[in-house]
């Protein structure tokens, strides 16, 4: 059989990963050090060598029979995902057909944006690239293998719930990777994998790079390296911008990000730690509304001016009003007053009721949020965040929403918007800014007496529980 030569010279840090067989791997790295390339290759080397995904399969420890292993290697798809569609097409596309072209008969589709490997009748190897802006249409896909590039940039709980259940059927191997942007679910990935011998690690900033590297990869760091410090000169990119690409600094914002500051400040301050529960204060509840993931609940106590936020709670796949205010009755907190925007007074048409009228039913009645607008509301958000102290283990999505909640990019005129980014981080950053709107009612409030509540009896039983930094699934 002719060997055929890939066009891809693997990264020293690269060639680690290459022959690990862990199906779990965790890899943070600064820009340019060839993380799209190395995956992009990875996953073609498993699509078209069967005598390694043969042994990947054994090594998993799952004990399958050689027909089983065959049986496994006859259908293969290797799915590599960035944060959006248009994302995956302008950064990994040309690159994958790039290094496939040299293999006879693959067939490239451009508008699926994969590459179908020669196979055997009634066999199927295939790479493709998707954007995790429309993630469902993975739903029910059997993969062989996943990368998840730039995670940090990817909705929280999309492995949880979608792509974990992607890999089971052949115990397929995920890579989480990128570069960090703040203390979230890559920066935590990271964190939890570490000492765990289940998976291969790697933390690498450029300097690491430059000591190890050899050749034209060496020219082309210290290059752009020396172009970054120029833009800095120029006020076209800030020091914290540099240390976060290159140096993996997790204080770092992104771009047109609405609290930045603020959240850094946060940070500097020591305002983001354990905040213990006060059994002598009452929690306030406020909620963004909306179905499953996309209601959002923070409790804060209130002391003098200084505002304390203990805990957040998000819906679980179909969740309403019932199942989250059954989950709060079994916390051990003594509640204060609730607060909800306005569109708690529209009409559910499944009920009939207003969703008010369905809380007053639970015996736990709110009050509304004054619409003073969104930039209004902002405004008064950043100012208590100001004042805010957050816990960093139960509120970590928060944290992370607060951190991408941004300004939409507008590419037909090469600037920002004036509205948010409407996607997953617009609940919990609405629900603070609706806390923000409502501050005042919290002051001097005192517990109210204990009333014998009825426990609501939610539609469905057994929550699926995610931790703070999205990584339930790990558990």
């Amino acid at each position: 059989m002719a060997v055929i030569e890939i066009p891809y010279k693997p990264r020293n840090w690269a060639r680690a990963m290459h022959v690990s067989w862990t199906r779990w791997f965790a890899c943070v790295l600064h820009r340019r050090a060839g993380k799209t390339t190395a995956w992009l290759n990875h996953h073609q080397r498993a699509a078209v060598d069967d005598d390694w995904e043969r042994e990947r399969l054994r090594r998993t420890g799952a004990g399958f029979s050689p027909a089983e292993i065959e049986e496994l290697l006859r259908v293969r798809v290797y799915a590599h995902i960035l944060p959006t569609l248009t994302q995956a097409r302008a950064v990994a596309w040309e690159p994958l057909k790039y290094f496939s072209r040299v293999i006879p008969g693959n067939k490239p589709n451009e508008r699926d944006m994969s590459i179908t490997y020669p196979a055997a009748d009634g066999q199927l190897r295939v790479v493709r690239l998707w954007g995790a802006d429309n993630i469902d249409g993975l739903r029910g896909i059997a993969l062989s293998g996943l990368s998840l590039d730039e995670f940090s940039q990817h909705p929280p709980g999309v492995f949880g719930e979608v792509l974990s259940k992607c890999l089971a059927d052949h115990l397929g191997y995920c890579a989480f990777l990128g570069t960090i942007k703040g203390k979230n679910q890559l920066y935590q990935t990271y964190q939890a994998a570490k000492e765990d011998a289940a998976w291969f690690s790697l933390w690498q900033d450029v300097d690491e790079s430059l000591r190890t590297e050899t050749g034209g990869t060496i020219t082309a760091l210290k290059r752009a390296m020396e172009d970054d410090r120029g833009m800095i000169a120029l006020g076209l990119m800030t020091q914290e911008d540099y240390d976060q690409e290159w140096y993996l600094s997790p204080h770092a914002s992104i771009k047109g990000a609405y609290y930045a500051k603020q959240l850094a400040a946060m940070y500097r301050e020591g305002r983001v730690r354990v905040v213990p529960y006060d059994p002598a204060l009452p929690v306030h509840d406020v909620w963004d509304l909306g179905k499953g993931p996309k209601m959002s609940v923070g409790m804060f106590q209130r002391y003098g001016r200084q505002m304390q936020m203990i805990d957040y709670e998000e819906g679980q796949e179909s969740d309403g009003i019932p199942q989250l205010v059954h989950t709060l009755q079994q916390k051990p907190y003594v509640w204060g007053r609730h607060f909800a925007p306005h569109d708690i007074k529209a009409t559910d048409l499944s009920t009939g009721k207003t969703r008010l009228e369905t809380a007053k039913a639970l015996h736990w009645e709110f009050e509304v949020v004054p619409d003073i607008g969104v930039d209004d509301g902002i405004a008064a958000a950043r100012m208590l965040l100001a004042r805010t102290w957050v816990d960093e283990t139960k509120c970590g999505v928060f944290l992370e929403a607060l951190g991408q909640y941004r300004r939409e990019w507008k590419e037909a005129t090469g600037q920002f918007g004036d509205k948010p980014v409407h996607d997953w981080a617009s609940h919990p950053t609405d629900m603070f800014r609706y806390a923000a709107v409502s501050e005042d009612k919290m002051i001097n409030a005192r517990p109210k007496p204990e009333v014998k509540r009825p426990v609501v009896k939610p539609r469905f039983t057994g929550r699926s529980g995610r931790d703070a930094g999205g990584l339930g699934w790990m558990g």
